[in-house]
């Protein structure tokens, strides 16, 4: 039993959720679909999707639930999800850092970056975890 490992991964899960609803709250989705649609018109072979709210909520309210449903796996230490950790951990960290650094860069509080201190807290209690085992 690795419990702390299992509470870092749960940690993060809800770290995540946090987030999914800061985002919701403060209409991501009227920054993010913007973003991509001018990022394809400079870069047309780029795959970047654009969301409608309920697509893009659905679709990650799914994600967390199967994060949190894989909380037995972390707290048993599956070396798989050790190993999936570190790529969902670095993926997290970045999402937080890029809410932080967005705000910073356009000068004004982007949605998503009030709860990205806390997804970035939980990111680097992941990472540590899977690495001290």
């Amino acid at each position: 039993m690795d419990n702390r490992f299992g509470r870092a991964w749960v940690t993060l899960a809800l770290a995540l959720a946090l987030h999914v609803a800061d985002e919701a709250a403060n209409d991501f989705l009227a920054v993010y679909n913007p973003a991509v649609r001018a990022v394809r018109d400079r870069f047309p072979l780029l795959p970047l999707p654009t969301f409608t709210f309920p697509v893009w909520l659905a679709g990650l309210i799914v994600a967390v639930m199967i994060l949190l449903a894989l909380s037995p796996l972390a707290f048993r230490g599956v070396r798989w999800l050790r190993v999936f950790s570190v790529p969902y951990g670095v993926l997290m960290l970045l999402n937080g850092f890029g809410h932080i650094g967005s705000s910073i860069y356009f000068g004004r509080l982007m949605p998503g970056v009030y709860s990205a201190p806390l997804l970035l807290a939980a990111s680097a209690y992941l990472l540590f975890s899977a690495k001290s085992a």
